[in-house]
């Protein structure tokens, strides 16, 4: 049996910065992961380029079944202390909108930067490895992998949640909670794209790769941004972000023209270009593709805007404004940029993700039920969450 102070589980965003945390402090870390490749979810976020924070960070990013969780860690590591270490390392970055921090080259500029980090700490880490087995004895957690069986005096589980099972992601975490007695928060596919209902789908999947605009809102919450037309069903960002509020069986209601009155721009229009179309007048607006497929969507009659009276504009105006849609569901894990639910809160210390009644045992990142809005706040959390733990562990 090999010995040592403190074991991770788990390589991600989470998992290395914990573990860098543990070992600045002189302690003998191993990392143990099953990937072959380190670090393939963050190489593959944010489009190859990472977003990894937002510069607007605040525990209102963030949904939980104890929203205040999350405050004590985001406050003790903020994203301005990991933007300040992506300085220090000259990875070059730029805001694209709404506060998110995106890598200028590539996302391996940040996996590289955990990767220093950790040799900097002496840190172990030990990939391609599986887990066979994990046990608690006299004090020291005991646990059998494929390479060998190693105890410590700590342990990290930085697993993640069941998002992009291609990229390895397992239920792993949430089986260790429940081993200790915690529970498990039901988990669903969250920032992930709607599927429709065959009738909706007919019309809209010839609309792919068109984005428009829009306010997306569902259960009293609503995103301004832009959302995309695929042959599947939905997605863009705004659709991402409500999906995460959204069940299965409700509607969603998209504003398509979310930034000015749609109205009074055709009573405008109605009284400078009488003799022009309805097509004709959404189209200053929007694609032609979309304006031809929306109008007969929508049951609207194309025809001079003279020959409509005020209601008709405004059915025309709502039809826009008002569209409201019950997907089919989502596209699941499989395309799921995070996992809502996971370990319930409650049962660990918001100060270092220590579980409350067992000494030496930590969870960290997407595993807890945490889930940040689209946007760099799930890497924000896995670093807040890993540097916390990283100061006890």
């Amino acid at each position: 049996m090999t010995k040592t102070e403190v074991i991770v589980i788990g390589a991600g965003a989470a998992g290395l910065f914990c573990a860098t945390e543990a070992g600045k402090r002189g302690r003998k870390v191993i990392v143990f992961d099953h990937a072959k490749r380190l670090g393939g979810k963050i190489l593959m976020s944010g489009g190859g380029r990472c977003n990894f924070t937002n510069t607007y960070t605040s525990h209102e990013n963030f949904l939980s079944q104890n929203p205040h969780f999350c405050k004590s860690a985001l406050s003790q590591y903020t994203q301005w202390d990991f933007i300040s270490l992506v300085n220090e390392y000259g990875i070059k970055h730029h805001e694209k909108t709404l506060g998110q921090l995106f890598c200028d080259d590539s996302a391996k500029d940040i996996v590289d930067l955990l990767l220093a980090e950790c040799k900097k700490a002496n840190v172990d880490i030990k990939n391609r490895t599986e887990i066979i087995g994990i046990e608690y004895v006299d004090n020291r957690y005991v646990v059998n992998t494929s390479q060998g069986v190693f105890s410590s005096e700590s342990l990290v589980i930085a697993t993640g949640g069941l998002s992009m099972p291609k990229l390895g992601a397992t239920p792993f975490g949430y089986r260790v909670a429940e081993q200790f007695g915690l529970p498990i928060i039901p988990t669903k596919a969250a920032l992930v794209p709607f599927t429709l209902q065959e009738h909706d789908k007919a019309v809209i999947g010839e609309l792919s790769g068109i984005s428009v605009d829009a306010n997306a809102s569902c259960n009293n919450t609503n995103f301004n941004e832009s959302i995309l037309f695929t042959h599947r069903g939905l997605s863009g960002p705004a659709v991402l972000q409500i999906s995460s509020f959204w069940d299965p069986g409700q509607e969603v209601e998209f504003d398509l023209f979310p930034n000015a009155d749609l109205l009074q721009d055709l009573l405008e229009q109605q009284q400078s270009n009488p003799e022009i179309q309805l097509s004709t007048a959404l189209g200053k607006h929007y694609s032609k593709r979309f304006v031809q497929a929306a109008i007969p969507y929508f049951e609207l009659d194309n025809k001079p805007l003279k020959q409509y009276n005020a209601k008709q504009l405004q059915s025309a105006a709502d039809a826009f404004t008002q569209w409201r849609i019950k997907p089919n569901g989502t596209e699941g894990y499989r395309t799921a940029e995070v996992t809502l639910g996971g370990v319930d809160t409650d049962y660990v210390s918001s100060k270092n993700m220590q579980v409350k009644d067992q000494e030496g045992l930590f969870f960290i990142g997407e595993v807890l039920d945490v889930t940040g809005w689209l946007g760099g706040y799930n890497f924000q959390w896995a670093w807040s969450s890993g540097w916390a733990a990283g100061q006890v562990a």
